[in-house]
């Protein structure tokens, strides 16, 4: 038993438990330093079986978890859902023999579709964006398409304002535009 991260580390070293069972949010800030001991625990030893309780379907903290080591020996599970005993000792038991176990609820938030930005964006406004992703000016944007430099200017302010891409000085639309392109 623990009462921080850092403690949860020291105790795990200590007594290399069949099983570590943490909170997401631990003392001293009560935010996710649960997840950060257990992740840690993780890169130390890849298959260390662990299972982390959440109060709220936080779905970062799941994928980060998820994605730490090889996916196995690995549980995610809601603080109110895991009421019957009998239920979480066998969550216990299947991420100890390799099993991957995720609340059903963290599950369905993540594989709820996510609205692609894209779609706002006319079919010209994509042709344009995917030019601008090549590294293309607005000016060889422009002889491309056989459009005028000031026609190519407004489009991008166009994808600009539909993908909420608002001027600032600490970051450059162009960039964070093409980002949002080539993760879809």
């Amino acid at each position: 038993m623990s009462g921080d991260g850092a403690g949860l580390r020291t105790a795990v070293a200590d007594h290399e438990p069949d099983v570590v069972v943490t909170d997401v949010r631990m003392p001293p800030d009560f935010q996710d330093e649960g997840l950060r001991a257990a992740l840690e625990l993780r890169r130390t030893r890849p298959r260390r079986p662990v299972v982390v309780l959440s109060q709220y379907v936080e779905t970062r903290y799941a994928t980060e978890l998820l994605n730490a080591g090889d996916g196995t020996h690995l549980g995610y599970l809601l603080k109110d859902r895991i009421g019957h005993v009998g239920e979480f000792v066998d969550a216990v038991h299947r991420v100890v023999d390799g099993g991957t176990v995720v609340d059903p609820e963290v599950v369905r938030q993540m594989l709820r579709r996510r609205p692609d930005p894209l779609d706002a964006l006319t079919a010209r406004e994509r042709e344009v964006l995917a030019l601008v992703a090549e590294g293309r000016s607005n000016l060889a944007i422009a002889a491309g398409l056989t459009v005028t430099e000031a026609s190519v200017a407004k489009h991008i302010r166009s994808i600009f304002s539909k993908l909420g891409l608002p001027p600032a000085e600490d970051t450059h639309r162009r960039v964070r535009a093409v980002l949002a392109y080539l993760r879809v």
